[in-house]
């Protein structure tokens, strides 16, 4: 049996504190994963690319049969690589779930090794809607002065190259604007209930529903 079929709440690592309860959970569209994150258009344009000019140098070359046999195999060998990186992003979706509570946001992350990250709102310092194709997109939160985690044990649930501040991402969500929704409301629910200002120093900014791109974001 796995951790996560122990789990009390699916994506929660035990049952929540008296007064805490969870306002959304989604795990990423793993079509838009492969598209987004895993770049599946873009290596399969170079890797057809790449088959192309192998056909082409061989044929200039003489080669005849010998280039199309070679460029029949590196086809197969190249379809089978974008068939892994296809399986990798079904998996990684899969092994995933995000939540937003009236207090935090949880990532369950990890194919092989499951990992829960909890990051209380305290914790953040603001939020950013980047939508993206196929009807998705991604909620980028940026991590408190103070507050770091590593990219690599974050990866792939975090801004791209953001090495030097590694910023922790729900990505690839379905109606990404409604998630910034109950975000901003999750956030306004707790600022209120602890007396400080949303924005201030104690508390995250609440991200916009509308579709700018990785605008920074008041409440």
């Amino acid at each position: 049996m796995s951790d996560v079929e122990l789990e009390d709440i699916p994506g929660l690592p035990g049952k929540l504190p008296a007064g805490e309860f969870v306002m959304w959970q989604g795990r990423p569209e793993w079509k838009a994963l492969a598209f987004n994150t895993f770049k599946l258009p873009w290596v399969g344009a170079w890797l057809l690319a790449f088959v192309g000019l192998r056909v082409v140098s061989g044929l200039q070359r003489g080669e005849g049969a010998e280039a199309l046999v070679a460029g029949g195999l590196t086809f197969a060998l190249s379809a089978a690589g974008i068939g892994i990186l296809a399986l990798l992003a079904w998996g990684y979706s899969r092994a995933t779930v995000y939540t937003i509570t009236s207090r935090r946001v949880v990532l369950r992350i990890g194919v092989a090794i499951p990992l829960t990250i909890n990051l209380p709102f305290k914790k953040l310092a603001a939020a950013d809607l980047r939508t993206r194709s196929l009807g998705t997109g991604d909620v980028v939160l940026t991590l408190a002065k103070g507050e770091r985690l590593a990219w690599l044990y974050l990866w792939p649930h975090v801004k791209a190259l953001s090495f030097s501040a590694p910023s922790p991402s729900l990505l690839s969500v379905k109606e990404p604007s409604r998630v910034a929704d109950t975000l901003r409301e999750a956030v306004q629910r707790w600022a209120e209930s602890e007396g400080v200002a949303i924005g201030s120093t104690s508390a995250p900014a609440a991200p916009t529903s509308q579709p700018a791109p990785m605008r920074p974001v008041s409440a």
